[in-house]
């Protein structure tokens, strides 16, 4: 079961290059973030026509996510689902083949303090008691999303640069760190532990052909899962050519 995840940066301006990637990849699973659409404006019939299933949690202009399946989705639920009243559309889940997938899209926290990283804190919090209340670590159970927190060090092109910057705070890193500790492995990590590598790199100053770039995009899954996992990888190819996302899809493969 190969599942991947992909920060697409408005599925409207890089429609193409999804469905040519799912036709050249064809994961079983891939979670999809930052849509930037509402589910009327998805290209769910050019998906389908591919062999893929939807399930979405949209928004017009800012975050959405989806979960595009060979298998049709089972038991979708869009949300944290918590009383607290939240308009972000960040959180889609659905079972598939047994597995539960949930597609996350973590806030991006702007700057350190402001109260959009005092959100950030706060969500992380939400989706861990998420977790605690609808999962259990012995479940097959997958996590995948653009997390916006680069875990360590070899995370980051410059740790010492990065230092107290969002995305690389030590509150933010704890604050995955708490998530994980649900029961959680980073797949990538898990079988590459000494490799850097990166899935986010800025448009400006040329981040991209400097390399100068963090692991942000992440595979997380559960005992059951990191038992059967095989392969792990970033596709940085899919950030060269005309009008990429600023993210590289990453993917997992687990054997039956």
């Amino acid at each position: 079961m190969k599942i991947a995840t992909w920060n697409v940066n408005s599925v409207r301006a890089r429609q193409e290059r999804l469905l040519n990637w799912l036709k050249n990849h064809q994961p079983d699973v891939l979670c999809l973030q930052e849509l930037k659409c509402v589910e009327k404006d998805f290209p769910t019939e050019a998906v389908r026509e591919l062999g893929y299933h939807a399930a979405l949690h949209g928004q017009k202009t800012y975050n959405g996510v989806a979960i595009l399946s060979k298998a049709e989705p089972q038991d979708v639920v869009q949300g944290i689902s918590d009383d607290v009243e939240d308009p972000q559309a960040r959180v889609v889940a659905a079972t598939v083949n047994g597995v539960r997938v949930v597609s996350v899209y973590a806030p991006n926290g702007q700057a350190v303090d402001s109260p959009a990283y005092v959100y950030k804190l706060e969500w992380y919090t939400r989706l861990r008691r998420y977790l605690d209340t609808r999962h259990q670590p012995s479940q097959p159970l997958v996590l995948c999303g653009d997390w916006n927190v680069a875990p360590e060090n070899i995370d980051v092109w410059d740790p010492a640069l990065w230092e107290g910057q969002t995305l690389f705070t030590l509150r933010e890193r704890d604050a995955l760190q708490r998530l994980c500790a649900f029961g959680l492995t980073d797949t990538f990590r898990k079988l590459h532990p000494a490799e850097q590598k990166f899935s986010w790199w800025d448009y400006r100053e040329l981040g991209f052909p400097k390399n100068k770039g963090v692991r942000i995009d992440h595979i997380f899954a559960t005992a059951p899962l990191v038992e059967r996992l095989e392969k792990a990888e970033i596709d940085r190819e899919e950030r060269k050519g005309k009008q990429p996302s600023d993210h590289a899809p990453v993917w997992a493969e687990f054997r039956s």
